[in-house]
């Protein structure tokens, strides 16, 4: 899954911070340190099919507003076929829309526990995982018409999000097209031009029964079910039509959209027609909150410390800058929400254009990895945690590798000065996005033109603004070379890290990286995923390390610039902000105000 902002070139305030669990949040910490406890990838493996609602929290209240601050987030798609970032998906399946199954937050063991959502339990199979059913519960109304929500709603919108021409980067190219029976062929409804509401026919819908059939064992399918694509979306073409629905996607959980303004605000109010006793997870005690984008880091962090008036309701999933982190975690730790994110940053050059391997090692070598930190507001070692796999620790299977030598945040001008030399590339054009809008984007940019100017390339900053970032690093045909980006785990499985961020997209034909931003395109890969994928489970873990290996060993493709966490943040009347260790995202389905 992509990283809860696309902001993540040359770092953004809304990084990811704290590195673990419990992490000391120091500042003296080595720039090479790990903690030994530094598990993000482990997001736990917890299931409860039997979970019913209502839920309720002890000493909870209803009532106030609830304000959200962020600088980068919700620039991205709020269409449920195509949400494929963090925090969209958390925020749309915490607050606004349900799916088969979710994950509903454990005080106990911390944890995420898997559970039911729309559909009864976490489904059935055959004993090869190729066939899946879910029931789909009765009760679930829409919260803009108060209609019934059926079993054919939800199979539209599995079948909707297929159609990759029309949602390129969403997550249904990597899933259902790959595993659902025909789903490799099929171009999707409206690439087809099929009647609106026409079901996939790999999916079949019996009454409120919902059958997938698979073209190769999924046993997977309810992690997938919790994304939001796999939830309903209203058969009607014109609510359906993607250039609308996108602006005001229907609810079906305790929150509907009041009014949404691109990049700038979304307002929520509650669903009318949502029942507690129909949800096994989610709860509706604020009377609503208020997104407010594009607010500066330095702001966001101001009003949390003062913690008055409004601020006292406020919370943000952006991470603190580094010396207001220090200061509100000796003023009030409280208020505080650290932990676990299974996420990686990485620079990803354009294997299109950047064919020479050797420059790719080079630039590994040039980027000045501590100073882009320090520049974010991070602290090294302890904010930021130094990366050599792409799949970061505690996903299973993973065991750690380094291709190239260069330990923790080290730079080495004169290392990679010789690489380019030896491939007769000094001088190398190296051209990458920046925001001259976010004084930090502008900093990094300027921390990142010296060192690669240091060694040996000629480095060439292109302007954009924060509106516009994503637009422009999503083109194919952009005037750049470097593309920074991030994946998190869609759940603790190799699968969801090598076939997204690293299966040939063709994106000179398709015109969409998907999610791989290097461009990177190898047959032999690609069979190698699809292999592993077919491998009896007991043997998928290991082959998808050896894989991650062996692709960074032979291709160097991209490389990793550090593992994730979070330190958050939210005012004193805020209470059931924890972290969701699978997303790195605030529990929305438990938060409540003090009155």
């Amino acid at each position: 899954m992509r990283l809860k902002t696309p902001l993540v070139a040359l770092s953004s305030a809304g990084l990811l911070a704290l590195a673990a669990c419990g992490g000391s949040g120091g500042s003296s910490a080595s720039p090479n340190d790990t903690p030994s406890n530094f598990n993000p990838g482990d997001t736990g493996n917890g299931q409860d099919a039997h979970a019913k609602g209502p839920v309720t929290i002890p000493g909870a209240q209803k009532g106030g507003t609830v304000t959200v601050l962020t600088q980068g987030g919700l620039t991205t798609t709020i269409d449920p076929s195509e949400i494929y970032y963090t925090d969209t998906s958390s925020i749309f399946s915490g607050l606004i829309g349900r799916s088969l199954t979710q994950y509903r937050y454990d005080p106990a063991s911390k944890q995420m526990i898997l559970v039911p959502d729309l559909a009864t339990d976490l489904g059935h199979h055959n004993d090869s995982y190729t066939k899946w059913t879910f029931t789909i519960r009765s009760g679930v109304k829409w919260g803009e018409n108060g209609q019934p929500v059926t079993a054919k709603d939800v199979a539209w919108g599995m079948t909707r999000c297929m159609d990759a021409a029309t949602f390129p980067t969403g997550p249904c190219q990597y899933y259902s097209n790959v595993y659902f029976k025909g789903g490799s062929t099929y171009k999707g409804p409206y690439t087809e031009k099929q009647k609106p509401g026409t079901i996939f026919k790999g999916i079949k819908v019996n009454g409120n029964t919902i059958t997938i059939n698979m073209s190769k064992p999924f046993p997977d399918m309810p992690y997938w079910g919790t994304f939001p694509a796999n939830g309903p979306i209203p058969t009607d073409p014109k609510v359906s039509d993607p250039k609308a629905y996108k602006k005001h996607p229907w609810s079906t959980g305790p929150y509907m959209i009041k009014s949404f303004t691109t990049a700038k605000e979304l307002v929520l109010e509650k669903n009318p027609y949502w029942s507690t006793s129909t949800d096994p997870a989610r709860t509706q005690y604020p009377d609503g909150y208020d997104f407010q984008l594009q607010t500066q880091s330095e702001k966001i962090d101001q009003i949390l410390l003062a913690d008055s008036g409004t601020g006292q309701t406020t919370l943000t999933y952006d991470d603190l800058l580094a010396p207001d982190f220090q200061q509100l975690k000796q003023k009030d730790p409280s208020r505080l929400t650290l932990g676990g994110s299974p996420c990686t940053y990485y620079w990803a050059p354009d294997n299109r254009k950047i064919t020479n391997k050797k420059v790719r090692e080079a630039l590994s070598w040039a980027y000045p990895y501590k100073n882009i930190i320090l520049a974010s507001g991070l602290i090294p070692g302890v904010n930021a945690i130094p990366a050599s796999n792409l799949m970061p620790p505690g996903v299973p299977g993973r065991k750690p590798y380094n291709v190239t030598g260069r330990q923790g945040f080290d730079t080495d001008a004169a290392k990679a000065k010789a690489l380019l030399k030896s491939a007769n590339a000094l001088g190398f054009e190296i051209k990458f996005l920046f925001r001259t809008d976010d004084p930090i984007s502008v900093k990094s940019k300027d921390a990142t033109v010296k060192a690669l100017t240091e060694a040996g390339f000629k480095a060439t900053p292109v302007p954009t603004t924060t509106a516009n970032y994503t637009t422009a690093r999503d083109n194919t045909s952009e005037d750049i070379n470097v593309r920074s980006a991030g994946w998190c785990s869609d759940w603790p499985s190799g699968s969801t890290w090598m076939p997204p961020v690293l299966g040939s997209t063709n994106p000179d034909k398709t015109h969409s990286f998907g999610s791989n931003y290097s461009a990177f395109s190898n047959k032999a890969a690609d069979q190698q995923m699809d292999a592993i994928q077919k491998m009896p489970l007991a043997q998928q873990a290991d082959a998808w390390n050896a894989l991650d290996k062996q692709i960074a060993t032979k291709y160097f493709p991209l490389f990793t610039t550090y593992y994730t966490g979070i330190a958050q943040a939210h005012g004193s009347k805020i209470n059931g902000d924890n972290d969701d260790n699978t997303l790195g995202m605030p529990t929305w389905k438990n938060i409540w105000i003090t009155q």
